[in-house]
């Protein structure tokens, strides 16, 4: 199966199952946002073309935006407590221990901006779910990290999902 074939079943899958459309979207969204995890699936993909369902079912917007909100909050407070709990040991995981540029560009990106650098990597793509891991293993306050942590989930969430709810047409047609 095909990259894209896989996006587009996952979304027809969503669509046939629209019960299932909010745990579905906080489960994406938190393996987006856990570490290691977040470079095996194409969650964001994904939750744009789930967003295009809402578009196209009359589903509700705001529950799989609290749902996707909630599920990326909770991936990334997995991956700070992993750094929290494991520092540098961390490193000698797959993929780290093959690509050990990816947790120094986190944490280059970390200390720079800080508390926003949180924020901020919400949006990085491969870097999404390392900046919580390199917080927690600079022993970022637990406070900070969850403010930036939640309020960036929430941006995040509407982000993705918005554009197919409100029925922007190139979403559709990419998708289906």
């Amino acid at each position: 199966m095909t990259f894209s074939g896989f996006v587009a079943d996952s979304v027809r899958f969503v669509q046939a199952h629209q019960a299932f459309a909010l745990p579905i979207a906080f489960g994406l969204a938190f393996c987006e946002s856990l570490a290691f995890v977040s470079l095996l699936v194409p969650a964001t993909i994904i939750l744009i073309g789930v967003g295009a369902v809402v578009g196209e079912t009359g589903l509700s917007l705001m529950p799989l935006v609290i749902g996707a909100a909630a599920g990326a909050a909770c991936g990334d407070a997995v991956s700070y407590w992993l750094g929290s709990n494991f520092k540098d040991n961390i490193a000698h995981v797959w993929p780290l221990s093959r690509d050990p540029g990816l947790l120094t560009r986190g944490r280059t990106f970390f200390k720079r901006w800080g508390v926003f650098g949180v924020f901020i990597g919400r949006f990085t793509g491969p870097l999404r779910a390392f900046v919580p891991l390199s917080a927690g293993m600079s022993d970022m306050p637990l406070l900070p990290f969850f403010v930036a942590n939640v309020t960036s989930a929430c941006v995040w969430a509407f982000v993705v999902l918005a554009p197919g709810a409100l029925g922007i047409p190139w979403i559709k047609h990419w998708l289906f």
